[in-house]
């Protein structure tokens, strides 16, 4: 089975070049209490406008740059175009699957792992670039918001593990073929959940929890009203057409 042991960071010239994989025990995980502090999330955003501002990118040069927050920061990543009006033809089922593969082995109590075709396919030139510059605001809010708090909520592997399961239930709503606008609940849930993971907030983390209940409710109208809705608004456009 392929591993999901990136590359070694840097050349002398500060190219992203493959390199022979890693060992299982290298791959990166949820740190529970690190060690340094790490980067700030808008150094760490930088870094990836700089890196892949005029070249396609694979989701394995990313996870580099990531480096130790590498999989809870790509669940978020991943998760914000949902909540930003970015085009993803095509896309939008690639970066549900990659995040609902990530929840899936945390779920399981397992070190995240990609297949090599995920970790190995481009994603569009200035891809990186225009998300990112379109989500600085929720970036901004999220890097002055959360901070170390509640650590019992991620102290604990079971309650990581129950965490990680909410993640996949949002992931795989957004796989589904779904009217569009109605992937925004999901992804907020999954940016607020692995928000919380990342930086160890037990605030935000509880936030995801109630991101996950609005978006129970929200698709339990959508199912028992969609129909009566779509009706309603057929008959308002054509009223205004006419």
């Amino acid at each position: 089975m392929a591993t999901n042991g990136a590359p070694d960071p840097r050349e002398p010239h500060g190219s992203l070049v493959p390199q022979t994989p890693a060992p299982d025990d290298a791959d990166n995980v949820i740190v529970l209490f690190p060690g340094p502090a790490p980067r700030k999330l808008s150094d760490v955003l930088q870094q990836l406008i700089d890196e892949f501002a005029e070249r396609p990118v694979t989701l394995r040069e990313v996870i580099v740059v990531l480096q130790g927050r590498a999989y809870n920061l790509l669940m978020l990543l991943l998760a914000l175009p949902f909540l930003l009006p970015i085009p993803l033809p095509g896309l939008s089922t690639v970066l549900g699957s990659v995040i609902a593969l990530i929840a899936l082995r945390l779920t399981l109590g397992q070190k995240p792992w990609l297949p090599q075709s995920v970790l190995d396919r481009e994603l569009p030139p200035k891809f990186f670039p225009t998300l990112l510059n379109g989500a600085r605001r929720v970036l901004r809010f999220l890097e002055v918001m959360l901070k170390p708090r509640q650590l019992w909520l991620t102290a604990s592997p079971r309650l990581n593990q129950l965490h990680a399961f909410i993640i996949l239930a949002a992931a795989c709503v957004l796989l589904l073929p779904l009217p569009p606008g109605t992937n925004f609940t999901p992804a907020l849930c999954i940016v607020v959940m692995a928000g919380g993971l990342l930086e160890r907030d037990g605030r935000f983390v509880l936030g995801g929890y109630l991101a996950f209940v609005l978006n129970a409710v929200f698709f339990t109208v959508l199912a028992i009203y969609g129909k009566h809705l779509w009706v309603w608004a057929k008959a308002l456009i054509a009223g205004w057409l006419s």
